[in-house]
């Protein structure tokens, strides 16, 4: 049995649990219902992405490695994530990013994981990250390809340093200019031509949720074997979904008088003693989404009179968040239009997001819409 590539028996991404009780000398467990086991079998990332590919007859296997190689930067980052106070990686390097942000060590090391990750896999035109006031060209050496990967490489890095849940996102463009090199211009194009989108969330468990257009699946690392693990097959925004929200209320006096007033709604303070939410922010995009994803209820980071054009990135957070959120069966607005109609006109456009159950995301708009 070879167990570091997750083969068994010559089942490349199969571990079959019945083989389990044989080798420690116990008997055969009885057969489980549980939606995340096939056959007794526990299915890897790399078997769930052979699996999609096979039902696609026009794959060429070149979208496969894109995601093979983003598993790869994602267990390298997570490994460093989690040894970063013993390797004086913590805290800042002294710069800022074309944010304005101050930039984090983590932050620089996770970018140089992906890029190379990703430089030479041929499948790639180009790439654009969060940390680069440019997109990031393919090296010259090796082949391009007809993708675009545009990726957040630490989101809530700021957080770092207080060891709160940070992670990765990344979105999946269709390059659609001529030429070998990849532009700005294929960069440029609306969330609802997105061919994948994920995120990576390094937390008590490190986890990857992704979707192609086929569902939202999330698999969690098992360190032992080193391998991603589907424990979240076709999650769903539940229905109907936990009265949660998840905002900064700091920032209540920037607010517009409709966002303002949709905050007295979900506290039950206009008069509706009916209705009731609960607070729950981390202060982390991925791990705000994360809980909103598996419980319901709504995210929100609106626009205010300091960011009256939202503070969200479009590109590498919004636009990736709403393809997962819809194929989950929610919604994501920036207020009036869904976010996956949005077509960004900078590589670090900004937005407001309201993203989570589509009722209450619904219920936002309508509350939102007094200020027009």
């Amino acid at each position: 049995m070879t167990r570091g590539n997750g083969s068994v028996n010559g089942k490349r991404g199969v571990f079959d649990l019945r083989m389990a009780p044989a080798m420690f000398g116990g008997a055969s467990p009885e057969p489980t219902s549980h939606e995340a086991m096939t056959n007794s079998s526990v299915v890897t990332l790399e078997r769930h992405i052979v699996e999609q590919e096979r039902i696609r007859p026009e794959a060429t296997g070149a979208f496969s490695n894109i995601l093979y190689a983003i598993t790869l930067a994602a267990k390298i980052i997570s490994r460093e994530v989690n040894k970063a106070g013993i390797v004086d990686l913590l805290g800042g390097t002294g710069d800022t990013n074309v944010q304005g942000e101050r930039v984090q060590k983590l932050d620089l090391y996770a970018q140089d994981v992906i890029y190379r990750a990703m430089d030479h896999t041929g499948a790639l035109c180009c790439m654009v990250s969060e940390e680069s006031e440019d997109i990031l060209p393919i090296p010259e050496q090796f082949p391009k390809g007809q993708y675009v990967l545009i990726f957040d490489p630490l989101d809530g890095s700021s957080n770092i340093d207080v060891n709160v849940s940070i992670g990765t996102i990344f979105s999946i463009h269709r390059k659609v200019s001529d030429g070998e090199d990849g532009t700005v211009e294929d960069c440029l194009q609306a969330g609802c031509r997105q061919i994948a989108a994920g995120y990576v969330l390094y937390g008590s468990s490190t986890m990857l949720v992704y979707t192609s257009g086929q569902g939202v699946h999330g698999f969690t690392l098992d360190p032992s074997i080193g391998e991603f693990l589907l424990s979240h097959p076709n999650l769903v925004i539940p229905d109907p979904p936990s009265r949660m929200y998840s905002i900064n209320e700091a920032y209540y006096p920037r607010w517009s008088t409709g966002q303002q007033r949709l905050m007295q709604h979900l506290k039950g303070l206009d008069g509706d003693a009916t209705i009731s939410y609960s607070s729950r922010y981390i202060g982390s995009l991925v791990a705000d989404f994360h809980r909103t994803l598996l419980k319901g209820g709504i995210f929100m980071y609106p626009a205010d009179t300091k960011n009256p054009h939202g503070k969200l990135r479009l590109l590498y957070e919004a636009a990736p968040m709403a393809m997962i959120c819809e194929q989950a069966g929610g919604r994501a607005s920036d207020g009036r239009t869904p976010i996956m109609d949005l077509t960004p006109e900078a590589i670090h456009q900004r937005t407001p997001l309201y993203i989570g159950s589509s009722e209450i995301v619904e219920l936002a708009e309508a509350f939102l819409a007094e200020d027009a």
